[in-house]
């Protein structure tokens, strides 16, 4: 409820005629039309190029829409209030309409599949936006990658394991991401987080997540004797390899508290991009962990 009664607050003050809107096809995969959002500053002067906001929303690879409500409002905020490009993607749904969905019915490889797929699309999202950078004013040396729930999971493994899960890693190598946003989110394999890959970073995570595992364990707490289950490791993990990197991070861990971390915290949206801020723009090495208990 205090998510929500912020989010209100915020979308009443911000002055969104700030900010223009342009929706565009990056993709046709089958079925799927995939198309990506793209919010710019009202203000902005035609040799001005800006950091851009990659958002890919959750929903358990099931449900939910680049338009929704919170990242419809998290695009046109960075780009109000920040002075981004934000970009809201499509991507698609691929356990939608399936019995098992994405819990402990679906299969270890189905789930597997799922990640990669997801990647691949925010891949190919980002790699649209490379190539039309000139004309969507964007700098592509500034791209933060982020999402929430499923997103993040999305978002998580094209920055981190795209190696594992790409095959043609030439078709994507003008991609460079500049910083990572996640709420929720984890990875299959931590140890695919490198010196070279590493990126300054923003997490999100409860430490009673039901769903998305805090530290290193099964995916929405299979039991073993599940199809489903398959560990991974969230954003505890995460955080000590960016850690033992020497990369900047920022933690925010909230004790007690389950999925519901995954909603955008637009309480704290100011931090987060001091942070990037500080981090991607000014290229200083800050780590900071943000412990609170749910209340």
């Amino acid at each position: 409820m205090k998510t929500l009664i912020s989010a209100f607050l915020l979308l009443i003050t911000l002055n969104f005629s700030a900010q223009t809107k342009a929706t565009y096809t990056y993709a046709v995969k089958g079925n799927d039309t995939l198309k990506l959002d793209v919010y710019t500053p009202k203000n902005i002067k035609k040799t001005d190029t800006l950091p851009v906001l990659l958002w890919m929303h959750g929903g358990g690879f099931s449900i939910g829409s680049r338009d929704y409500i919170d990242d419809k409002q998290l695009a046109e905020y960075v780009a109000t209030e920040q002075n981004y490009i934000g970009v809201s993607i499509s991507y698609r749904l691929l356990r939608k309409g399936t019995e098992t969905g994405f819990g402990c019915d679906c299969t270890k490889d189905e789930k597997l599949e799922t990640f990669k797929q997801a990647a691949i699309d925010y891949l190919d999202a980002a790699k649209y936006i490379v190539k039309h950078a000139e004309a969507l004013q964007i700098d592509t040396t500034k791209i933060i990658a982020g999402g929430s729930s499923a997103g993040a999971e999305g978002i998580l493994s094209a920055v981190f394991m795209r190696e594992y899960y790409v095959d043609n890693a030439e078709d994507y190598e003008k991609i460079n991401f500049a910083g990572v946003f996640s709420c929720a989110g984890a990875l299959v394999d931590a140890s695919y987080i490198t010196k070279e890959n590493a990126v300054p970073s923003v997490l999100f995570h409860g430490t009673k997540d039901q769903l998305v595992p805090f530290d290193n364990a099964p995916h929405h707490y299979c039991e073993s004797e599940k199809d489903g289950y398959i560990f991974l490791d969230g954003s505890n993990v995460i955080a000590n390899k960016l850690e033992k990197h020497e990369t900047a991070y920022y933690f925010n861990i909230v004790k007690g508290a389950q999925h519901e971390i995954a909603s955008i915290p637009f309480e704290d949206l100011e931090k987060v991009f001091n942070f990037f801020e500080q981090t991607v723009i000014k290229k200083e090495v800050i780590q900071t962990k943000i412990i609170k208990t749910k209340p």
